[in-house]
Formats: structure tokens, C-alpha cells, sequence
């Protein structure tokens, strides 16, 4: 059963002004490498882009508040398991970019990013995501939505990550 992920931030200013221009430097190189990482099942796109398609309509969480950008930094994706999803968020080239994030993100009231474990054929649409999101801001960690800190296994029961796998998939 694939590991479903959603991250969402808001910029701290608009989506074009030259302090975020690390991150829009960042953004492509960090794309390749998420679609050749270990463990990546595949990532949806977004309508206004080249690449993969959009898993539907893309919508954002209450927390996004348009600013005339018409956009804010989200993706989604599925994977095979929370060790080689860790692995790539917290190791390279997007680990560096998480460290920055300061630099470019307003600091979250909410979850930066919610799991859960996909059931379904059909890839996660982006309004199942923002609604598991909101689960997990509303009512903390559970199998509905958790967070690498509080993990959940496909069966809904707490687990821990196995540190020796993470490390032998790092970068």
C-alpha cells in the first residue's frame, strides 16, 4: 500500500519578489531528483506546468491566503514506504533547501506536511489532501493523516522509522 504525502508553506513575500529566488533556483533540481528517488511511486503535477499531470483540481488548505500570486508551494506525491520518503526529505539537496526554508517560508500554524496510507487504485487528488491536512492541524497524528514524528503503519498502529534502512538509502 503506497505512503501518500502532502506538503503545503506560504511564501513570507509574494511568489515572484527576488528573496525567493533560492528556493524558484532550487525548485527544478530538487523536482529531478525526487523523480529519481528510491522509493518515489510518482508526484502529481500542477495544471499550469510541464510534467506530470495534476491529480485533479488543485486546491490549498485555510491557511492560504491569495496575495495576487495565485499559487503557493504544495506538492503531493506517493511512495513506498516512510524510510525512502524520509531519506529524500531530510538528506541532499532537499535537506539544504528544508534548512532555508526560514529564508523563504512564513513560519507554519499548521502541519507542513501530512502522510497517509493510500488505499485506493487511483492516485490522491489534491481535495483529499488538503482535507487530510486539516485533519491533522484539527486533531493531531492519527492514521487519517500523521507526520514522521508520530507514524502510523498501514494498519493504523503507531510505528518507528527504522534508522538503519533511512541511513542505507541516504543520498
Amino acid at each position: 500500500m503506497p505512503l501518500a504525502l502532502y506538503t503545503f508553506g506560504v511564501f513570507s513575500k509574494p511568489a515572484d519578489d527576488p528573496a525567493n529566488d533560492g528556493f524558484h533556483r532550487r525548485n527544478d533540481p530538487i523536482f529531478e531528483l525526487v523523480d529519481q528517488a528510491e522509493g518515489l511511486i510518482a508526484r502529481s503535477g500542477y495544471a499550469s506546468d510541464p510534467g506530470p499531470l495534476s491529480w485533479g483540481e488543485e486546491v490549498y488548505p485555510r491557511f492560504y491566503e491569495e496575495r495576487g500570486d495565485g499559487w503557493s508551494p504544495a506538492t503531493l506525491s506517493l511512495w513506498t514506504d516512510m524510510e525512502a520518503l524520509f531519506s529524500f526529505t531530510y538528506f541532499g539537496l532537499h535537506a539544504e533547501a528544508l534548512r532555508r526554508g526560514r529564508d523563504w517560508f512564513e513560519k507554519p500554524q499548521w502541519p507542513p506536511l501530512a502522510m497517509w496510507w493510500h488505499h485506493e487504485e487511483a492516485y490522491p487528488v489534491w481535495a483529499e489532501a488538503v482535507r487530510r491536512h486539516a485533519h491533522l492541524h484539527e486533531h493531531g497524528p492519527t492514521p487519517v493523516a500523521f507526520t514522521f514524528k508520530q507514524p502510523f503503519d498501514e494498519k493504523g498502529l503507531p510505528v518507528k522509522l527504522d534508522k538503519a534502512r533511512i541511513q542505507a538509502l541516504r543520498p
